[in-house]
């Protein structure tokens, strides 16, 4: 049973530890380069500030980006801007979809998001705590998927593994942590099932595509390639 109220208070404190930390950045290092090929910090923060809004139109009932080609140029129009405006812009952003979220409504609705793809309005909450925590490990300023919630990282390995299930293009892959923790992902015949262990914040990283999967030991065959999220 999805807890969009409980996710809602973990956004508000993700979103608190994101702003303090962009609060003291200057304009030099926002427009420094982030962890995403090709993205400045300005990139990161103009994503998380229209992705705030984007969550709100969905939540509304409205297309969640009026296309993907305005999607990519609103980023590409408020990187540039001073540190000033993007804290400003984040903030906002961010009290806009916590207000639309406070609004009394159906949360066991489906809702759509990009690409068509639909989920349930109780997930959405969830969707924008992944934005906030993993865009700020991004910014490289300092928060690192070590200083992420346990129980984010978790909820996170568990939502991509779930991502990746069925799909025959990555083989039937078990993931397991020191904890005893187990989850299965992967569409490959359950006969060449690749075990995959390691730390839970080693698992996130290679699910998420934050890191090679260096640290994680693997039997069964080579460290699955993931498709793009």
């Amino acid at each position: 049973m999805i807890d969009h109220a409980h996710d809602l208070g973990a956004v508000r404190g993700a979103t608190e530890r994101l702003l303090d930390a962009v609060g003291k950045l200057d304009n030099a290092s926002v427009g420094g380069a982030s962890r995403l090929p090709g993205w400045s910090r300005g990139h990161v923060l103009a994503h998380l500030s229209r992705n705030a809004d984007a969550l709100g139109n969905v939540l509304r009932g409205l297309p969640m980006y009026a296309s993907s080609e305005t999607r990519d140029a609103d980023i590409a129009a408020g990187a540039p801007r001073p540190a000033a405006e993007q804290l400003t812009d984040l903030r906002e952003s961010a009290d806009g979809f916590l207000a639309v979220a406070a609004e009394p409504a159906d949360w066991s609705r489906t809702v759509t998001l990009r690409n068509g793809v639909t989920d349930s309005a109780a997930r959405v909450p969830f969707r924008r705590w992944v934005e906030v925590e993993l865009h700020h490990v991004d910014l490289g300023i300092g928060y690192e998927l070590e200083d992420l919630p346990a129980e984010f990282v978790e909820r996170e390995i568990a939502f991509l593994a779930d991502r990746f299930l069925g799909n025959e293009a990555v083989p039937a892959t078990g993931l397991t942590d020191p904890d005893g923790r187990t989850w299965s992902t992967g569409g490959g015949p359950p006969s060449e099932l690749v075990t995959v262990q390691g730390p839970a914040v080693e698992l996130l990283g290679w699910l998420c595509g934050r890191r090679d999967g260096a640290a994680l030991t693997v039997a069964g065959g080579p460290l699955p390639a993931l498709p793009p999220l």
